[in-house]
């Protein structure tokens, strides 16, 4: 019965989904299950009918709409909920916040909050209460669906510098041990697998990095540090993984952003940006089918604050992307892709370059005072 009420307060209509309109409403039956996938669907989940822990934490966060409860911030034990996540969007429509649209009442959001209500002659509290709430539907400046809150978030690309030099920048990888049936090429004298290519590849981004006075740090560095203290947080957060599918005809490269998969709406802008050049390069270099970009509201690219970037370099059940992914010379071309990609995330527009024209030389202009040793950064 409680999944039922979840599920409706959470906005799903199905026939028989009502407790009051089945016989037996602790039963789990096909209508149960049917507004359990469309629930799924909605929210970008993986589609299996199981109520399982993403399930269960979005359907939480599904149960409140705006005006329901009184929002603040309680270190450690963030609120969150669709509420939350309609407050930011107001926020940034009104002008007051930027980042990520993820539902969580952060520091950023009080602070937005706290704005707003000073601008509204009301107590800079932090707090959205009644009142707040009450003003900001007074507000005569319409909030429009236009996304204003990337023109806030982009000014995180610090755009008076295009160098990679201080940019705090975190590479993780998978970690499957399955290993290749298309390919007898060894990685380090062993099978192929995700693991040994992921890590190899990310080896080879991190190296270039570094030479260009990037600072490299793991994914938890930046995660768990509250979005407020902004001073060490990564620039960007890059997931580097390899797919599997018990089908040939599975094939080619694809990069994912934290958004809506229904509508692609982009709650990373900086994200969707790095996503969208990233598959550029890609794409123009390699010769692995381009499977596009993505909108997914996967944890791995919800990191507070970060904008996060996921990238699927091929499918290792497939023959012709495995036996790319074992060739060194093509996992080198694979990470200059990348930095480059990455190097464009921080250009002016009159500084950008036409897609597949940049080389790791032409990064050097925009990171000055490096040493001699960038120079043979290409041949790494």
């Amino acid at each position: 019965m409680t999944l039922r009420e979840a599920l409706l307060r959470a906005g799903v209509t199905l026939s028989y989904l009502a407790p009051d309109a089945v016989t037996d409403p602790t039963v789990f039956d096909d209508h149960v299950d049917a507004a359990v996938r469309a629930f799924q669907q909605s929210r970008g989940l993986i589609v299996d009918g199981v109520a399982g822990p993403d399930t269960q934490r979005a359907l939480s966060e599904a149960q409140f709409r705006f005006g329901d409860r009184t929002l603040d911030y309680v270190e450690g034990a963030q609120l969150r909920g669709d509420d939350v996540a309609e407050l930011q969007r107001h926020l940034s429509h009104l002008g007051f916040y930027y980042g990520h649209i993820d539902g969580s009442f952060g520091v950023r959001t009080r602070y937005a909050v706290a704005e707003l209500q000073q601008n509204l002659g009301l107590p800079g509290s932090g707090v959205c209460d009644g009142d707040t709430m009450q003003a900001m539907s007074r507000v005569n400046r319409a909030i429009s669906p236009s996304q204003a809150f990337a023109l806030r978030d982009y000014e995180r690309l610090d755009r008076a510098t295009a160098a990679l030099r201080g940019r705090i920048i975190s590479v993780n990888i998978g970690r499957s041990p399955r290993e290749s049936p298309h390919t007898a090429e060894r990685l380090t004298g062993n099978p192929l697998t995700e693991v040994l290519i992921t890590t190899d590849i990310a080896e080879r981004v991190e190296r270039i990095l570094r030479e260009f006075g990037a600072q490299l740090v793991p994914q938890q560095a930046g995660s768990v540090r509250d979005p407020g203290s902004r001073w060490n947080s990564p620039s960007l957060n890059l997931d580097i993984h390899c797919d599997w599918l018990d089908q040939q005809a599975a094939s080619g490269m694809a990069a994912y952003y934290w958004g809506l998969p229904g509508t692609g709406e982009a709650r990373s802008p900086i994200g969707h940006r790095a996503a969208v050049l990233l598959m550029k390069e890609l794409g123009a270099r390699t010769d692995l089918d381009n499977l596009g970009v993505h909108a997914r509201t996967w944890d791995t690219l919800k990191v507070p604050g970060v904008p996060s970037v996921g990238l699927d370099l091929g499918y290792l059940s497939n023959r012709h992307d495995a036996e790319r992914l074992a060739d060194p010379v093509f996992r080198q071309t694979v990470a200059d892709s990348i930095v480059i990609g990455i190097q464009r995330l921080y250009l002016l527009e009159e500084e950008d370059q036409p897609t597949g024209t940049l080389a790791l030389d032409d990064v050097l202009k925009f990171n000055p005072a490096q040493t001699e040793a960038n120079r043979q950064v290409s041949g790494l």
